[in-house]
């Protein structure tokens, strides 16, 4: 019983540093429990109905998860301020090589990076009441803009297409006519993404709402 005592109030150290901190311990569990629940909120019940694109829900939840246990664990080196801002500048000019992360999911990966920020780095001088506050209001933000105001989500598809000489913009209104009468979807605005010369094909990325077909 005395040793347990000892472990759960920290007196018990490995190499200078405590075995077991309880006090620490817990509120690192209910810290990540919000976090993650805020973050699983705006990702998968407000971004993902909208978008129905799996592959960036696994980046968010990783890069969420990882910036926050950074900023948690390393409070203590009293870089509060300039981790967070450097945490911001290096995420925020994330491009992957083989495809350029769109405006949206940048803004929901800036989203997820700044809430997560916040997060971790809440101390006594931010009540709780304060920090419950600022994460609902982002969720509300964020809902009130993908299924209030924006009535109608948005949608995307990627298609292979033959014919490049359409491609170009002077011809975008028949390209969209064309893409609309293979496809059946009401095409609203088109996207180049790549062009082969080489097999005299192009991958575009087209737009349309949900359920509104031609």
């Amino acid at each position: 019983m005395e040793l347990l005592s000892i472990l759960l109030t920290g007196g018990m150290e490995f190499l200078g540093t405590p075995i077991f901190d309880a006090k620490d311990f817990f509120t690192l569990i209910t810290k990540t429990i919000f976090n993650l629940t805020i973050i699983t909120i705006i990702i998968r019940y407000i971004y993902y109905p909208v978008t129905k694109n799996k592959d960036y829900l696994f980046t968010y939840f990783l890069i969420s998860l990882t910036v926050f246990l950074l900023c948690v664990l390393l409070d203590s080196v009293k870089l509060q301020l300039g981790f967070a801002l450097g945490l911001f500048a290096i995420f925020g000019i994330i491009r992957y090589r083989t495809d350029p992360i769109p405006i949206k999911e940048m803004t929901y990966l800036f989203l997820v990076i700044g809430i997560s920020v916040v997060n971790a780095l809440a101390n006594k001088k931010i009540s709780h009441s304060e920090l419950v506050f600022a994460n609902l209001m982002i969720v509300f933000v964020a809902f009130g803009m993908e299924r209030l105001w924006l009535l109608k989500p948005e949608l995307r598809k990627n298609v292979i297409y033959e014919k490049i000489e359409l491609i170009v913009p002077e011809r975008r209104a028949e390209l969209i006519a064309d893409l609309q009468e293979r496809t059946g979807i009401n095409v609203i605005r088109v996207e180049v993404r790549k062009i082969d010369f080489l097999k005299d094909t192009a991958n575009l990325r087209i737009f349309y709402y949900e359920n509104d077909s031609k």
